[in-house]
């Protein structure tokens, strides 16, 4: 990817409404958002619904894990405000969707692929997170785009990315250096860095060139990278 880093709103734009809901995703799209981040977990019927955490507890108070529950269950228990992956995909349709699948589960990849077939988005979905899950995504869609997550300081390995086929490098922020970016560069892959919301940590991945930045700042990011973002921004 060449040109301006995408801008990619971090289960939406939780500092504007809570995290992966509908309301926090048409937010993102409003600040300006290239894409949207959300993460996906299945219930006990097999609906994928966008919940980052096993339970339903810290933002919602109902300590009951998910895949113990109906989707109807976390209707209910969430007063209709966990979106399925279906009704998210209906609303970040104008943006690209970035889908975080943060289990170990197989079977949550497939039914996530599934509804994304559903959807008729596959064209503008992508799909990170645990590394089991993104092989169940390789083997359920040959032709899916994956940004394989990275959290360590070595590199990834070169028999995993033969597995996988990824298009992205998705690297913690921290992590990312110069040579990190030649050597994605070289091996031909796209780098996305996570999660960066001061200007400093922005600033010094643009600097470095990056082709995305996720961050629950999305507005924050726009603005550094039109000039109308904090004070020194390039």
């Amino acid at each position: 990817m060449a040109g301006v880093a995408a801008v990619v709103g971090h289960r939406g734009d939780p500092y504007q409404a809570r995290e992966n809901t509908l309301a926090s995703f048409r937010a993102a799209i409003a600040a300006g958002a290239d894409a949207v981040e959300l993460d996906v977990r299945t219930t006990r019927d097999g609906v994928p619904v966008v919940l980052h955490d096993p339970t339903l507890r810290r933002l919602w108070g109902y300590d009951r894990p998910v895949a113990e529950l109906t989707a109807r269950q976390v209707a209910v228990a969430t007063g209709g405000w966990v979106p399925t992956l279906a009704e998210a995909l209906a609303v970040t349709a104008p943006v690209r969707t970035l889908i975080d699948l943060p289990e170990p589960s197989p079977s949550a990849a497939r039914a996530a692929v599934a509804a994304v077939r559903g959807a008729g988005a596959a064209g503008r979905v992508y799909y990170c997170g645990d590394a089991a899950a993104l092989r169940a995504v390789r083997s359920a869609e040959e032709s899916a785009e994956i940004a394989l997550t990275w959290k360590r300081a070595c590199r990834p390995r070169a028999s995993l990315l033969a597995e996988l086929r990824p298009r992205w490098l998705n690297y913690r922020f921290g992590l990312i250096d110069r040579p990190t970016v030649e050597l994605a560069r070289a091996g031909g892959y796209w780098i996305s860095a996570w999660t960066a919301d001061s200007p400093p940590a922005m600033r010094r991945l643009l600097r470095l060139g990056v082709d995305a930045i996720t961050t629950n700042r999305p507005l924050v990011l726009r603005g550094l990278l039109t000039g109308d973002g904090p004070r020194g921004a390039a």
